[in-house]
């Protein structure tokens, strides 16, 4: 009996901010991959190693988290003011399913690094030493990111002494702006057109929520209202399969609300989106690190879950969401922070605190926000070829 023999893809293996994933040039993937279908989704399964029943991800390039199971394409771009197409795919660790229906905003500072590094980027606007600013079209959600992505000797400045809590050394800096990261269309940052929902949760009960779609689809709650105190570490949520369970009816049941899905049985095939998060005021607490972490120094506490568990730091893409909704007094988060007008904050999470700024306005009544920014760092950890079986798509 013959088997197909493996084929090799280029592909490079970067961290950007607290995730890591498999990067391709869309004409690096064969053929049948280069456009959206079961083929490109089947190679990446394959890639990192899913679906996996040991959730281990042993035979793969994924970690087994939903931090590290993620593949990402670039493309020079055909967006005018743009320079480059990005495309996520969130891979599921135990199902066969990749979830494109939102971005990973820590990935998006490897997404600028790596447009220079592939060569997808004009020779032009990468200076000789400073800074290339990268205009990113993110084609998940049809958004604009810049990254301002650091240049030496013509080339990607990696090294650096930007430290970033859940990244354990420092490396360079990389600014990222996400411009007008609300969804397009009236009032449809806030889908129900409320600040605050009361949100019935089977089960639960009903629960103070605010819904939002900024950066990601996100459901706040109150961390007090659902039994917790803000200072959680993950393994305090993820091995407490009860807590996790609730978590997600909350998730289902905010993502129902937003108009984000018709049916509960829909959220199996929207596990990236809607995030739920849980906030509250400031309070001292021991990061995972074990560094203190002093509420003096936060202005409030986040706790956040992606793909079913609780994230060991903060997804990008919801401290866009943090950010945001903190900007707009009423709010739970703003509430948490001590509410008033900011325009920026620093919130507390499992790996110790990230600062996150946003420009938000009332226009007609309606609150939108303009951008949202935050500092991330990003580094190829290996380049080459990944290999998969030739039948595997």
């Amino acid at each position: 009996m013959s088997f197909a023999q493996q084929i090799r893809i280029p592909a490079t293996y970067m961290r950007g901010g607290t995730s890591k994933g498999v990067f391709f040039r869309l004409e690096d993937l064969p053929e049948s991959c280069q456009r959206p279908g079961a083929a490109r989704d089947q190679l990446f399964m394959r890639v990192i190693g899913s679906p996996d029943p040991y959730a281990a991800h042993i035979d793969g390039m994924g970690g087994a988290t939903s931090s590290t199971s993620k593949c990402v394409i670039l493309s020079k771009s055909d967006e005018p003011d743009h320079d480059v197409n990005y495309l996520y795919g969130q891979v599921a660790i135990d199902k066969a399913f990749v979830d494109w229906s939102g971005n990973c905003g820590n990935l998006s500072t490897a997404a600028g690094a790596f447009a220079i590094h592939a060569g997808l980027i004009d020779p032009s606007r990468v200076p000789e030493n400073g800074t290339s600013v990268v205009r990113i079209w993110q084609a998940n959600i049809n958004k604009t990111i810049i990254a301002h992505v650091p240049v030496c000797n013509g080339q990607v400045q990696e090294t650096g002494d930007f430290e970033l809590d859940g990244v354990t050394f420092p490396a360079a800096e990389i600014e990222l702006e996400f411009l007008d990261p609300s969804d397009d269309g009236e009032s449809s940052m806030f889908p129900t057109g409320n600040l605050v929902d009361e949100l019935e949760v089977p089960g639960i009960g009903t629960l103070q929520a605010t819904l939002i779609s900024a950066g990601i689809p996100t459901v706040f709650v109150k961390a007090e209202e659902i039994g917790y105190s803000g200072t959680e570490l993950r393994e305090q949520i993820n091995n407490d399969a009860a807590a996790l369970a609730r978590l997600e009816q909350i998730r289902i049941a905010g993502a129902l609300r937003m108009g984000l899905i018709n049916t509960p049985e829909e959220a199996q095939q929207r596990q990236h989106t809607p995030k739920v998060a849980f906030v509250a005021g400031p309070k001292d607490y021991v990061a995972s690190s074990g560094n203190h972490i002093a509420a003096k120094d936060i202005d409030l506490l986040v706790r956040a879950l992606s793909m079913g568990k609780l994230h060991h730091a903060m997804m990008g893409t919801c401290a866009v969401a943090i950010g945001t909704a903190a900007a707009i007094p009423g709010t739970l988060v703003n509430r948490a922070a001590g509410g008033g007008e900011r325009q920026a904050v620093r919130f507390g999470h499992p790996s110790g605190t990230l600062r996150v700024g946003a420009e938000a306005l009332q226009e007609n009544g309606q609150w939108q926000a303009r951008r949202a920014i935050m500092s991330r760092s990003a580094r190829i950890l290996m380049e080459g070829w990944v290999r998969v079986p030739g039948d595997a798509f």
